[in-house]
């Protein structure tokens, strides 16, 4: 899909209408027989009017997203290759209603869908230097948006921890960023004991990838962000193995560290005075003659030990080196935020399609969830409390890797990664599980089928208002 901005109505083979508060000014009787009220996702095509309408009921930017997205869908059904759109304002909530809602995966299927390539006209009063950047950065977020959706959607077989370590390396070169890969001898050499283990029983070595974005040019690095994403690029629970019906869609649980490669391909572009550091823990969690196991004892690169008591609750041990290595190899940082599909329990606890807050800053968890809002990402804190700090309490060692109770499971698996959080970083870190909305199996608002994207546009929301 090509997107176009223009000041004059362009000759289309069609025009999007957006019926907003199901007020109907045009094709009344017509629209009426079809019995179309203009409700949310409500969505028609008048070929002899080459007009698609599509219901709007209110005007705030999500449900603008979400009629865009319907509007594409219905506009992919037939061969036009044009189609015309004249907006007021909100310009980047419908660049992301075509450019995410108009996202397919179709790299496995044998044969061509022959959707026709559309061009996209959008006409706004005026083309100044505001509008064409408010256009270039959200056609930039959704690609990256986009891209993360890929890279979770690919299989296992197709991407481990040395492709997710490869595509790091190609968003380094594209985007002027900095890129170490650290692989198994380092975690070994630094201690890493916890991440290390996780991977031990895969054919595919892990690997710790440290991405950096510094401001280019004259422009002065106000804060210093580090995000830490879990990359399991697969998980089958190890030796406590999943069920067969939990272990289909594991391709997933790389979504965390997908959503920082994400974010630091578009950072670059938004040319922010933020110094950005991206670590990603890409492991397979897999079983064999070298699996770690249910009663081994971890040292974590803090010189804390942890009790396994379950090897699926292994993001979490993976977070703890990578939180680690970020406090110890850089200094005065201002944000430490964490991003990962990490416990069932939040998606009990919020749902499929929100994603759970955690931390010791109320404020800052606050502020997290209102830009998740702003952006059309939806989140909810969830509260620490003393109480199940207990549950993690070990007898052999100085912390379980999972809770003595099955509840609250979201929260003390925060309360785990909290131990790995230097007292001078308490009030700057942030917990961010992503298991909910990262990827769901039937399709939602402009959401596929599949991995979302989540976390990428929360993380660039929060960093454009700091």
């Amino acid at each position: 899909m090509n997107l176009n901005l223009t000041t004059k109505k362009i000759k289309t083979d069609c025009e999007i209408v957006l019926i907003k508060n199901k007020k109907i000014k045009e094709n009344k009787e017509i629209l009426k027989s079809l019995n179309f009220k203009g409700n949310d996702e409500e969505c028609i095509l008048l070929p002899e009017a080459q007009k698609i309408y599509v219901g709007c009921e209110q005007t705030d930017h999500d449900s603008i997203r979400i009629a865009v997205a319907t509007a594409v869908k219905k506009l992919n059904t037939t061969n036009f290759k044009s189609a015309y759109i004249k907006i007021k304002e909100n310009l980047n909530a419908y660049i992301d209603g075509f450019e995410l809602g108009n996202y397919t995966f179709t790299h496995y299927k044998s044969e061509d869908d022959n959707i026709v390539e559309k061009n996209i006209y959008i006409e706004v009063d005026k083309i100044d230097k505001n509008i064409q950047k408010e256009f270039e950065e959200s056609v930039a977020i959704c690609n990256s948006v986009n891209m993360v959706r890929d890279f979770v959607n690919t299989t296992p077989e197709d991407f481990y921890p040395e492709i997710m370590a490869k595509n790091a390396l190609s968003i380094a070169k594209e985007n002027s960023l900095e890129c170490k890969i650290l692989d198994e001898d380092y975690l070994e050499e630094n201690n890493m004991g916890s991440m290390l283990a996780v991977g031990r029983a895969s054919r595919h070595r892990s690997k710790l990838i440290h991405l950096t974005y510094k401001p280019s040019g004259k422009v002065k690095t106000k804060k210093k962000m580090v995000l830490v994403g879990k990359g399991l690029t697969y998980d089958s629970g190890g030796l406590s193995l999943k069920p067969s019906d939990f272990m289909v869609s594991m391709k997933s649980d790389k979504s965390g560290g997908c959503a920082v490669l994400g974010i630091l391909n578009t950072i670059a572009a938004l040319n922010l005075p933020i110094e950005v550091h991206g670590i990603v823990g890409a492991v397979e969690n897999m079983i064999g003659g070298d699996a770690y196991k249910p009663d081994d004892v971890l040292y974590a690169k803090n010189g804390k030990t942890i009790e396994v008591r379950n090897t699926d609750a292994e993001g979490r041990l993976v977070l703890a080196d990578c939180l680690c290595y970020a406090q110890d190899e850089i200094a005065d940082i201002d944000y430490i935020f964490d991003f990962a599909t990490l416990t069932g329990a939040c998606v009990v606890g919020v749902g499929e399609y929100t994603s759970g807050i955690m931390g010791n800053n109320t404020a800052l968890n606050n502020q997290v969830v209102k830009s998740a809002l702003n952006c059309g990402e939806l989140a909810a804190t969830l509260p620490f409390n003393r109480y199940l700090k207990k549950t993690l309490k070990s007898e052999i060692a100085d912390i379980s890797n999972i809770s003595s109770t099955r509840y609250g499971g979201a929260i003390t698996a925060g309360m785990f990664l909290d131990n790995f959080i230097k007292k001078e970083n308490k009030e700057k870190w942030v917990h961010i599980d992503i298991a909910g909305p990262a990827f769901v199996e039937s399709a939602w608002g402009y959401n596929p089928h599949g991995a979302s994207g989540a976390g990428v546009r929360l993380a660039l929301e929060f960093m454009k208002n700091l």
